[in-house]
């Protein structure tokens, strides 16, 4: 069986989109009808997020975590306890490829490291230009990147389980993950096979997220 987790604190304006999204790879034909599962969970959510998710075939997790790691961890312990011989996570703002599962296994790697395109620049403003600009000459999105994105990662539960699974913290969980699993030797797939759009917005609940990797600085931000 095949897991899915995403993580999700306050995303009704957008997971409605994510949830189709993530509908449709789970039913691509190369995945030769294995199961999927997909956990949503629903951290400290005030919106309208929990009544988007439980309208899906999902499983829904709710927690009072405040804190991403402790989100994919929660859905990660879910899907392990359900058998699943491979995770694949995304984040609640970002629409997969139809074949992005496919994709990911089809590498035959212990780790997929996947890259993110950006849905929109609108939410950037007068800045929308230069943000766009400086992400397309600086990003890697290419074979052999080094990136780490949690909204495009997949892994056996065998590593994940080794590598201890992801740390209670609130940013760079992801990252953190991965850099165990390089020291633990793991076949890692650094590929931009499995695609995925991503959120444009310039600011997120967290500071040195995806949204501020993507910002040009204000002259209040700049050293």
């Amino acid at each position: 069986m095949i897991g899915i987790c995403i993580p999700a604190h306050n995303e009704e304006a957008l997971i409605e989109a994510c949830l189709e999204s993530v509908f449709i790879a789970s039913l691509h034909p190369d995945l030769a009808g294995e199961a999927v599962e997909v956990v949503v969970v629903l951290d400290s959510c005030s919106d309208g997020t929990a009544a988007i998710a439980r309208q899906w075939p999902f499983t829904t997790l709710a927690v009072d975590a405040h804190n991403v790691g402790r989100a994919r961890a929660a859905g990660a312990r879910h899907l392990l306890q359900q058998q699943a011989s491979w995770l694949a996570f995304t984040d609640a703002d970002t629409r997969v490829s139809p074949n992005w599962l496919a994709a990911q296994l089809s590498l035959g790697a212990d780790v997929v490291c996947g890259t993110v395109g950006v849905d929109s620049w609108d939410a950037h403003g007068q800045q929308a230009q230069a943000a766009r600009q400086h992400f397309e000459t600086t990003y890697q999105d290419r074979d052999g990147h080094r990136h780490v994105h949690g909204a495009n990662l997949g892994l056996s539960a065998h590593c994940y389980q080794r590598a201890g699974g992801f740390d209670a913290i609130e940013c760079g969980e992801d990252q953190a993950l991965v850099d165990r699993l390089v020291n633990l030797g793991a076949k890692i797939a650094w590929s931009a096979l499995p695609r995925v759009l991503t959120s444009g917005r310039p600011y997120s609940r967290v500071a040195h997220g995806f949204a501020g990797a993507i910002r040009v600085p204000a002259a209040s931000e700049r050293c």
